[in-house]
């Protein structure tokens, strides 16, 4: 019987568990229809930066494992795992940092065979390069390792992209796919100039790659797209950018979206939603309730969530229509509370001492609460047990002396005559950033009259998030 020719396929991105923008949430959603397809012969890569969301493993015979070996005996950090989101899928994680003293010959190569100039000192940009570098060391490996295996590699925006010129010219046999989910020059545009689509036409990329200090990024997106076997983009908006600001037209248009399967199951859906919902209520209660209370029962929880982009994400807009909305449900005198959750990535010092300081006395409190009962319902069993009377006894007398000083000591730590704090980290340049100016600017602060409420969390939320 002749043997099945093997496929691989090999996705890389800098969002691969490194949660930094909206890629890293399509990429995480994909991984079970991408394994249904591929199985064992799938394998991500991205940066490592110590990634919590990874189990790392030592031993395998899979061709990605050896390809690791390789790297390491060549003096890079390489680490191969499971990336522990649903799937499980295999994934490789590469340091940028071991390859910085090969960032002088990459950068040349870089302007001398492709035009791309990137001697300007960037940090970001020169993790980038050494990342693509080591991304071409891995799939030539892959491919020396199995030379009978057909290696398709996708890589998802210019921050992946670096490996494919370098791929191209040294004729790798590997087919690559180039995904752009918003051109670079797209964003910047569409972060400083009104309706600038209506002008694409007539847009001098260069110049403008030039006017926002982003020419290297521009020039190694451009030599992505080119580079590519196919090329493919997520819209219809932004194949309209590729045309004018990249040069290339996509061959296929891939809308984005989100795996929803794992919510057909109603019953779960609803416990999920329970779940969540009490932690909101829990994140709440520690938040505003030292100050002053509301009607959970009555609350809306809203959220918005993305890169710290404040116009391409809308968060000027919506910042504008929750100033107004609170307006409106103040003079109305509304029963209602609206929550509004911003959650995004800046750079961060630490959390707010006084955010962390009031879900410990939450903490504190609930678990007062619960010994109080404890005890409590073991007295009221044995007096029930051994009473004639049906009536329900005083139930102060069963809370020990202890219980009711330290619940009291907890209550009158817990008051607080201050605002909570609309933003839960201390940030970098907090006078700088737009969201908190544009807070302060509309007195939407927190204020116990308020009927809209902001929580600024300006670090993405998972599963280790101590807030939550």
């Amino acid at each position: 019987m002749e043997k099945q020719h093997k496929k691989v396929l090999v996705e890389i991105a800098w969002e691969v568990a490194n949660q930094v923008g909206g890629i890293y949430t399509v990429i995480r959603s994909k991984v079970p229809q991408a394994l249904q397809s591929w199985g064992e012969d799938y394998c991500l890569v991205g940066p490592y930066f110590n990634n919590p969301e990874v189990e790392y493993i030592t031993e395998s015979d899979d061709i990605a494992f050896k390809a690791v070996e390789r790297l390491r005996e060549m003096g890079f950090e390489a680490h191969y795992g499971y990336w522990l989101v649903s799937g499980k899928p295999k994934v490789v994680l590469l340091n940028p940092f071991t390859a910085y003293h090969k960032l002088g010959d990459i950068k040349y190569e870089l302007w001398e065979k492709h035009n791309i100039d990137c001697s300007q000192h960037d940090d970001l940009l020169d993790q980038v390069i050494a990342f693509g570098y080591l991304n071409q060391l891995f799939i030539e490996l892959l491919s020396e390792i199995s030379p009978d295996t057909t290696l398709t590699t996708h890589f998802h925006e210019w921050m992946a992209g670096v490996a494919i010129p370098f791929l191209r010219r040294k004729e790798v046999p590997v087919k690559i796919v180039f995904t752009t989910h918003a051109t670079l020059l797209g964003r910047y545009l569409a972060m400083n100039e009104f309706n600038f689509y209506d002008r694409i036409l007539w847009i001098d990329w260069e110049h403008e790659a030039n006017h926002f200090n982003a020419n290297a990024q521009v020039r190694i997106e451009r030599a992505a797209a080119h580079g590519a076997h196919t090329f493919t983009t997520v819209s219809d908006v932004t194949a309209k950018e590729c045309v004018f600001l990249l040069g290339r037209e996509p061959d296929v248009i891939t809308p984005n979206g989100l795996n929803v399967t794992r919510y057909e199951a109603m019953h779960e859906f609803q416990g999920l939603h329970r779940t969540y919902k009490e932690k909101l209520h829990r994140f709440v209660m520690g938040h505003f309730f030292n100050s002053y209370h509301f009607d959970l029962d009555n609350t809306l929880y809203f959220f918005t969530s993305g890169r710290y982009e404040y116009k391409n994400k809308g968060y000027d807009l919506t910042l504008e229509a929750l100033a107004r909305l609170n307006y409106r449900l103040k003079q109305e005198n509304s029963p209602m509370t609206v929550v509004m959750f911003f959650v995004t990535k800046r750079p961060v010092q630490s959390m707010n001492v006084q955010v962390l300081e009031s879900r410990a006395m939450l903490e504190e409190l609930h678990e007062n609460c619960m010994s109080i009962e404890r005890s409590l319902g073991e007295k009221l069993f044995y007096t029930a047990a051994a009473s004639d009377s049906d009536r329900l006894p005083d139930l102060n007398q069963f809370v020990e002396e202890y219980w009711r000083l330290r619940y009291r000591r907890t209550m009158q730590t817990r008051k607080s005559y201050g605002l909570p704090s609309v933003i839960t980290h201390n940030i970098y340049d907090e006078d700088k950033d737009d969201i908190m100016n544009f807070l302060k600017m509309s007195g939407l602060l927190n204020h116990e009259d308020d009927k809209v409420k902001v929580v600024y969390h300006p670090d993405f939320i998972n599963s280790t998030s101590p807030l939550f």
